[in-house]
């Protein structure tokens, strides 16, 4: 795909990326990429991503319901997700009541792993591992630390979990639909990196585009993307309106070389998915994303 030549002249010393797109038929393959395929990197934030689907397959197993209390009084398990709880971004402090601002909040998804912990039992780490990473084949993906910020990855990996996002099916499409659609819908934050939204929409986990302008997907990305980006330089986003997604990762913090790039990368990316354009970067075909059944 042409489109991601451009990512060469990143001024990064590592990037991979990669584009997938799902067809009629449910079947998701990598419609191009650049960059090493088993280069770790750290996810930063994207590990939300990862934390929150584990969360939310311990809600379907029955482990925690998504109106169990969690966090501040007042605020539930599904308000953590949604980054709608009151705490603040680190430490203990609340800094509003539950459900009447987006609060971006390591802290409340360390809540969320300790959370799930007490509720089943066994180690946020472990459970990450056994309900997401061991059912996705994804062997090169580790949580070192904070499940807001601590999971180490490959892009062959994370082509895995798009592919996972693109198609579910460890999740229940109910509880994909809730997860990936405005939860608490008209609260007002600040989006990371880009300053105060009103609204700043969010799902149970997955920060979804909206009206956001500025925004670090594209403009051309539909108000349905949903995805994250973090701080390391990396980001993954669907798009729902195009069946596609696009997975970053880098080695140089978020900055305004980011701001600048990933938009016009995106926008780039759906230009060319839209024109229909042709396979893989040099590959000649497309690769279908590898996962066991």
């Amino acid at each position: 795909m042409d489109a991601l030549a451009q990512v060469d002249s990143w001024p990064v010393e590592n990037a991979a990326v990669a584009v997938l797109v799902r067809d009629a038929s449910g079947r998701v393959t990598v419609r191009g990429s650049v960059g090493a395929m088993d280069r770790s990197f750290r996810l930063a934030s994207v590990s939300k991503l990862l934390a929150a689907y584990a969360v939310l397959i311990g809600v379907e197993e029955g482990a925690l319901g998504l109106g169990d209390p969690a966090g501040p009084p007042g605020s539930t398990v599904a308000h953590l997700l949604a980054h709608a709880s009151g705490l603040g971004f680190s430490g203990t402090r609340t800094v509003t009541r539950p459900g009447t601002r987006r609060v971006y909040s390591n802290t409340g998804i360390e809540v969320l792993g300790e959370t799930l912990e007490k509720a089943s039992g066994i180690a946020f780490g472990e459970y990450l591992a056994e309900a997401v990473f061991g059912p996705l084949g994804m062997t090169a993906s580790e949580l070192r630390g904070s499940p807001a910020y601590g999971v180490s990855s490959t892009l062959s990996d994370l082509v895995v979990f798009a592919g996972e996002l693109l198609a579910p099916r460890l999740l229940a499409p109910p509880t994909f639909a809730a997860a990936t659609s405005v939860a608490f819908p008209g609260l007002a934050g600040v989006l990371p990196g880009f300053g105060v939204r009103d609204p700043n929409d969010w799902g149970l986990g997955f920060e979804i585009r909206g009206g956001k302008q500025p925004h670090w997907t594209g403009g051309a990305n539909s108000p349905g993307t949903f995805g994250h980006f973090g701080r390391s330089g990396t980001f993954l986003w669907v798009d729902p309106a195009l069946n596609a997604a696009c997975a970053c990762l880098t080695d140089r913090e978020f900055g305004s070389w980011a701001v600048d790039a990933w938009p016009t990368l995106s926008d780039d990316v759906v230009a060319a998915l839209g024109a229909g354009a042709g396979a893989g970067a040099g590959a000649g075909a497309e690769e279908p994303v590898a996962r066991p059944l």
